[in-house]
């Protein structure tokens, strides 16, 4: 599905990246809301535009959150990547396994696939749901939401699913969980990345969620499953509190809830030349970069197995993860070639994060800028070790860029010296708690300063990741001096 140069005038650069940021930052998506409001119609259609350049795909549909409150209104199913490789997932299977297993995980949010690379799915979801949740969905989204609204917590919503699973029977588990593996073995998932730091969420003496690493029935023996712990969103206060400085700041592994070790098969660490002995000991740099190293390598094995990675809610570190996959995929040309930088900006901001329910304006006014964190984490895998191309390097910028227009973009800000974060940070927080005031100046201001000054440099120097530096030298240096 080839496209024409540029893109479609509706709809294009800058202004839609800035309708979509201020979209963003006036509420949570829902997909039962989502429909009125012709802003968020247009970054739907806008995302399936974009998944169409280099896919084809279908689309299951949400349209009233029925399947989940926080998901896309339409859940895309990548299907085919252009003439290269495609998936033996059909999409009538799929919907009817996703209708049977979303009860399994927190919130609904079942294991949805999002990237397609040489036939593998990449998904994400919620960690599993406990008995907290099962028998008490009403009252648990109360609580585990802080008291804020949520599709469970109105009872029109309340399904007759809903209620026979709060009078089920002891086998209510291999029930709800037995669908979950099924979903799971239909996408062929091996790989279950675990993020969440704790082994069970306890929330007022409730376990509320679980997970595979603690399923007392072993149901998910089968799989590799590996307890990568990953700070939380509260964790990217501290991050806002150095001056959103990274290097040096370490999570506090001392903390009462955090139980959760890494454990990682070694079979899959051995080409990765990393101590995880010392994982506790890892800065936020350092352990983002490792943990990303380690999905680029299960990814890229021989085997053609998939890979779940997943949080507690799965709305923030999840999308972190999932972001940067995408992201790191496309600057090899892996995925999403015909996406120009500004495009798949757009597509993970708007996919990943927007229509997948990260809460922006909840985050932005508690100073958990782990959003901001994912881009301008950019700047620390430029090099080759992070590429899942080893054998051969892209040798021409993205397409409808030049060397000469990428540097022209660095040229073109107001020579402040105020860091492109603190830039950001004080734009989005005019009004915190209250970002639908925004004003499309605003949002523009943002982008230029702290988004395409610091997201295409980045991805022009990975795309001259060089396995032999001397063959380019010359034009990685001058195209380094334009990165931030």
């Amino acid at each position: 599905m080839a496209a024409a140069r540029g893109c479609p005038p509706a709809g294009c650069g800058d202004r839609a990246l800035a309708e979509l940021l201020l979209e963003f930052s006036r509420a949570q998506y829902r997909a039962k809301d989502g429909g009125g409001a012709a802003a968020v119609e247009r970054i739907e259609r806008r995302c399936l535009e974009l998944f169409g350049r280099d896919y084809r795909y279908s689309v299951i549909p949400n349209a009233h959150g029925e399947v989940c409150a926080h998901y896309p209104r339409h859940i895309v199913l990548l299907e085919k990547h252009k003439d290269t490789f495609e998936s033996t997932v059909q999409v009538g299977k799929l919907q009817d396994l996703i209708n049977r297993s979303k009860m399994a995980r927190c919130r609904g949010r079942f294991v949805c696939p999002v990237i397609l690379y040489k036939g593998k799915h990449i998904c994400r979801s919620a960690t599993l749901a406990g008995w907290g949740e099962l028998y008490g969905r009403t009252g648990y989204n109360y609580i585990f939401s802080g008291g804020s609204d949520d599709a469970w917590a109105d009872a029109e919503d309340i399904s007759e699913e809903d209620s026979a699973l709060r009078n089920a029977d002891s086998q209510l588990f291999d029930k709800v969980r037995g669908h979950d593996i099924k979903l799971l073995r239909y996408l062929s998932v091996r790989y279950i990345c675990d993020l969440m730091v704790e082994n069970k969420k306890v929330k007022f003496g409730l376990n509320v969620t679980s997970s595979e690493k603690v399923d007392k029935a072993q149901r998910y023996a089968d799989f590799t499953l590996l307890s990568i712990p990953y700070p939380g969103c509260e964790f990217f206060k501290d991050y806002k509190d150095r001056d959103y400085t990274a290097e040096g700041l370490i999570f506090n592994w001392k903390q009462d809830y955090v139980d959760a070790p890494l454990s990682i098969p070694v079979s899959l660490t051995q080409s990765l030349n990393i101590d995880w002995s010392e994982y506790q000991s890892w800065d936020l740099v350092q352990q983002t970069q490792n943990y990303l190293k380690l999905l680029i390598s299960i990814i890229n094995s021989d085997d053609d197995s998939g890979l779940l990675v997943h949080c507690i809610s799965g709305w923030d570190r999840t999308p972190l993860f999932i972001s940067l996959l995408r992201l790191s995929l496309w600057a090899d040309g892996l995925i999403h070639a015909s996406l120009e930088p500004s495009e798949i900006l757009y597509l993970t901001v708007a996919y990943d994060w927007f229509l997948f329910g990260h809460m922006l304006v909840d985050r932005l006014s508690k100073g958990e800028e782990i959003f901001f964190f994912c881009f301008n984490f950019l700047k620390h895998i430029t090099s080759e070790e992070f590429s899942a191309v080893k054998s051969q390097r892209r040798k021409s910028l993205p397409p409808g860029f030049t060397l000469e227009e990428i540097c022209m973009l660095k040229q073109r800000d107001r020579g402040s010296t105020t860091s492109l974060s603190s830039d950001f940070s004080l734009g989005m927080e005019s009004s915190p708690g209250a970002a639908g005031s925004f004003t499309y100046e605003a949002v523009e201001l943002i982008l230029s300063e702290a988004l395409l000054q610091l997201v295409l440099p980045s991805f022009c120097a990975r795309n001259w990741r060089p396995t032999h530096v001397k063959d380019c030298q010359a034009p990685v240096g001058m195209l380094l001096q334009c990165v931030p």
